[in-house]
């Protein structure tokens, strides 16, 4: 979750924030740093405890489903009901995240979460709750999760300085991973102290801390202006950015493929434990083990990422999860257990801190909810298959079975190396608007479109090949920042001369293009610029509807 404070005040933005405490280090912020700030630190703790909460609250659902009677199909369904609505919603709520106030989303989200959560205390209590009841339940609050996540994971930029960042999201991490280890192992300990029921009712109260930090939150409000972006048109631009990014699309390739082998081990954690000793405190203790990994994991990250690139360090904590999965499927031992599933936290610190960090760095900020909805869409959406199939294949086969073929499964992702690579080097995001502003007779409708924008250039003949090279690489710009059609063409007339054009879906759409441009798409652009033999000539038209046609 994001964080951070400067008293009950919310700095405007993170310009402000950088001024006010970047001076007493410079631009060094260490690991612990931004815990200086007391809305990080607030957030911080009350997200805490609203992460052990839910922690809790997975190992009630997981157990009672066991103690029920439940097949692994039945449990591990537990855990796709949970990821399920990520992949249905991440593009919807990565749009809500974008373009309306995000206080306000997190505090309706936060609430709905807490109803649902009360209500299945209450039917718990009353002795009502059946297993698809608690599937049901389970989907209702993952919908209240998936559509607030896109917007904790946009809001993060807002909350600390530029400097800051990347120590906020390696305590976040921490904090995620702490109560991974915590959370889990109290549940087990309440289940059989106090009873399932009292895991759900301390779930319930767990969201209230998040609600009265939000509330007291002073973030200024929502301007939308008059370019503000439909649901359907920001889904649009999203699904369009993602598909002209290489970069993006390589980080979606490799989370993918890990995540679908990987979902196995929590898919089947819950079957394991039962088979062992048939007791939810093993199963919790098990999990808490794999939180105090990834809580080691995440304080030697920082230290250790210089060390490797990203593709050596994907493939490091993927073949050391991978003989986790293994470790899991072959021990029987409690201690060996523990210790395979220890350094699985481990390497899935290193996996998730890597893969969400490049993410972060490689969207700017007017789609950042809505490309890390797409990372949480791929993410969940190979989480939720790869649960039902390795559920259904130790339905089938066995759990030893299919924990060994995920295990061979996830050893073998880092071989998409061979196809592409990971960025190692930081992309500026920066706004980069140095286009001038179209020119106007008369007044548009910022709706009316599509609009067809031409761009004029005159080439030497003998540099037509490598201007034509560098334009087709431009395009992806073009695409990626608003243009749904794009193409190049030739005068036959006067073979020196080249037309440009592309289609924006409206005049407002094309308005907005001209401010995505970044200042990482500087060479690209200048290097399309030195074929130019004259200056070029931009025009732009907008579809003609008779007076007539537009009743």
């Amino acid at each position: 979750m994001p964080d951070q404070e400067q008293r009950d005040e919310m700095p405007a933005d993170a310009t402000r924030l950088s001024q006010a405490h970047a001076s007493e280090v410079g631009t060094e912020w260490g690991t612990w740093r931004p815990l200086h700030l007391p809305m990080f630190r607030n957030l911080l703790i009350a997200d805490l405890v609203s992460d052990m909460g839910t922690f809790m609250q997975g190992v009630g659902a997981a157990w009672l489903m066991v103690s029920q009677g439940a097949g692994p199909l039945l449990v591990a369904l537990t855990q796709t009901a949970s990821a399920f609505p990520f992949f249905l919603l991440a593009l919807p709520a990565g749009a809500l995240g974008d373009i309306f106030d995000r206080r306000k989303l997190i505090l309706t989200t936060e609430v709905w979460m807490f109803s649902v959560a009360v209500a299945l205390a209450i039917l718990t209590a009353l002795h009502l709750i059946t297993p698809w009841a608690l599937l049901l339940l389970t989907l209702a609050l993952s919908i209240g999760d998936a559509l607030e996540a896109p917007t904790w994971r946009a809001v993060l930029p807002e909350l600390v300085p530029q400097q800051g960042l990347m120590p906020a999201i390696a305590l976040n991490g921490i904090e995620f991973n702490l109560a991974r280890a915590l959370g889990p192992a109290l549940g087990g300990f309440l289940i059989v102290a106090a009873g399932i029921g009292t895991v759900f009712w301390l779930n319930a109260a767990s969201y209230l801390g998040v609600l009265w930090v939000i509330a007291r939150w002073k973030r200024p409000p929502n301007q939308p202006g008059p370019l503000r972006e439909t649901v359907s048109g920001a889904i649009r631009a999203a699904v369009r950015y993602t598909r002209n990014a290489p970069d993006i699309l390589t980080v979606l390739g490799r989370i993918g493929c890990v995540m679908f082998f990987a979902s196995a081990f929590w898919a089947l954690l819950p079957t394991v434990a039962h088979e062992l000793r048939r007791s939810a405190t093993l199963y919790g203790l098990l999990l808490a083990v794999f939180g105090a990994g990834a809580v080691l994991g995440a304080m030697a990250l920082q230290r250790t990422r210089s060390l490797f690139s990203s593709d050596a360090l994907l493939t490091l904590g993927t073949t050391v999860f991978a003989a986790s999965l293994w470790g899991v499927a072959a021990f029987k031992s409690v201690v060996l257990l523990s210790v395979a599933i220890l350094f699985g936290g481990i390497a899935w610190t290193a996996i998730m801190s890597l893969m969400t960090t490049v993410m972060q760095n490689l969207a700017p900020d007017w789609v950042r909810a809505r490309a890390m909805a797409v990372f949480m869409l791929v993410y969940m959406g190979t989480w939720t298959a790869g649960s039902a199939f390795w559920g259904y294949v130790a339905g089938r086969q066995g759990t030893h079975f299919s924990l060994i073929s995920a295990a061979i499964g996830t050893a073998v992702c880092p071989i998409l190396v061979l196809i592409s690579r990971l960025p190692d080097t930081p992309v500026d995001l920066g706004a980069w608007d140095h286009w001038g502003k179209p020119m106007l007779v008369g007044e548009v409708d910022p709706s009316q479109g599509p609009v067809l924008v031409t761009v004029e250039y005159e080439v030497e003949q003998r540099k037509a090949d490598e201007f034509l090279e560098a334009l087709h690489k431009f395009a992806r710009v073009r695409r990626r920042d608003g243009a749904s059609r794009w193409g190049v063409y030739r005068d036959t007339e006067h073979p020196a001369y080249y037309v440009e054009t592309f289609i924006v879906e409206s005049w407002a759409e094309h308005l907005r293009q001209h401010e995505r441009l970044t200042r990482g798409d500087r060479d690209l652009e200048e290097n399309v610029g030195r074929f130019e033999s004259k200056p070029i000539k931009v025009r732009h038209f907008i579809y003609a509807r008779s007076k007539r046609g537009r009743n």
